[in-house]
């Protein structure tokens, strides 16, 4: 399974889109401003891009 495919800020559970006078991501779970790019240890990954994971390593194996 590769997670490196996956792993980013916008594929996790905790990323937020602020829109105010300009939108801006951020992390719920840390509290600060991210990029949907970003990579941290701390992802957990939304439930649809796990479903997605685990179809890839069935198809995989």
């Amino acid at each position: 399974m590769n997670i490196q495919r996956y792993h980013c800020c916008a594929t996790c559970v905790h990323y937020e889109v602020v829109k105010k006078e300009r939108t801006t991501y951020r992390c719920a779970r840390l509290g600060f401003e991210t990029k949907p790019t970003y990579q941290f240890n701390c992802w957990e990954p939304k439930e649809v891009v796990r479903r997605k994971m685990e179809k890839e390593k069935r198809n995989f194996d």
